[in-house]
């Protein structure tokens, strides 16, 4: 396993009980940086966060989809390890399975809100505590859907391809600063998200992978693990894939 120094590091991330965000937050805080994990479900977190005592890890019930919210978790989070280095933007939904005529507006709404609006805002949030210090690592977590798209799962594949181009246009806005902001387009990953759609679903992309395989939380964690190091100081606006062989650009 490839070792990156974040010690001094603050970092946050959304999502971090569960899934990417939780594998995430380890490895960061095992590299000797502190964590805060903004997060809707901060009662059960997996045991990878909770193992850590709160003068490394905090959690902090956010809901990024609303401003207010990720404006007082940030400044609990300031209040408690100091001003933000690092962001990990992990929170999302998968939203229902339909086919676009039939995908309810409330839903289609509610991806838009997490996915979407849920990144822009902690970005806009963050973003000028890292101007000031001049330094920053931005990692947005989409999907393999937001390239190619996925049928009957627009909802999800609009609000990803959203966040990639929301990480191209901040990259080039933050250039002139030691601020890189990239983004993953994982292809599934077997969390929790895939209990909010139908197993022929789950099938159909398992099918999609040449490697045959869901990708695990630990090999993306291990790829954001460089990304969001002081080590990565070129490359920004750009998209690192995950797909196991899926994409095709």
């Amino acid at each position: 396993m490839n070792k990156y120094d974040y010690e001094g590091q603050v970092a946050v991330v959304t999502g971090g009980a569960n899934g990417i965000g939780a594998a995430v937050a380890q490895r960061i805080i095992e590299s000797g940086g502190k964590v805060a994990v903004w997060d809707m479900d901060i009662a059960s977190p997996e045991q990878r966060v909770a193992q850590f005592a709160p003068d490394r890890c905090r959690l902090f019930a956010t809901d990024v989809s609303d401003f207010d919210s990720v404006t007082s978790a940030l400044a609990a989070t300031n209040d408690a390890f100091g001003a933000v280095s690092v962001l990990v933007n992990s929170a999302g939904i998968a939203g229902p399975t339909h086919d676009v005529v039939g995908y309810p507006v409330d839903a289609w709404r509610r991806v838009q809100a997490i996915n979407t609006d849920g990144t822009f805002h902690c970005c806009k949030a963050v973003v000028p505590g890292m101007v000031a210090a001049n330094y920053g690592r931005i990692v947005n977590i989409a999907s393999i859907a937001g390239k190619e798209g996925n049928p009957n799962a627009s909802a999800y594949s609009a609000s990803k391809a959203a966040v990639i181009g929301l990480t191209k246009s901040l990259g080039k806005e933050l250039a002139a600063y030691n601020i890189a902001v990239n983004t993953v387009t994982p292809a599934t990953a077997q969390t929790r998200i895939l209990e909010q759609v139908t197993e022929e679903f789950i099938e159909y992309m398992r099918s999609k992978i040449p490697r045959g395989r869901f990708v695990t939380v630990e090999e993306i964690a291990s790829m954001i693990m460089f990304i969001a190091s002081a080590e990565n100081s070129f490359t920004t606006g750009a998209v690192f894939d995950l797909s196991g062989g899926r994409a095709t650009y």
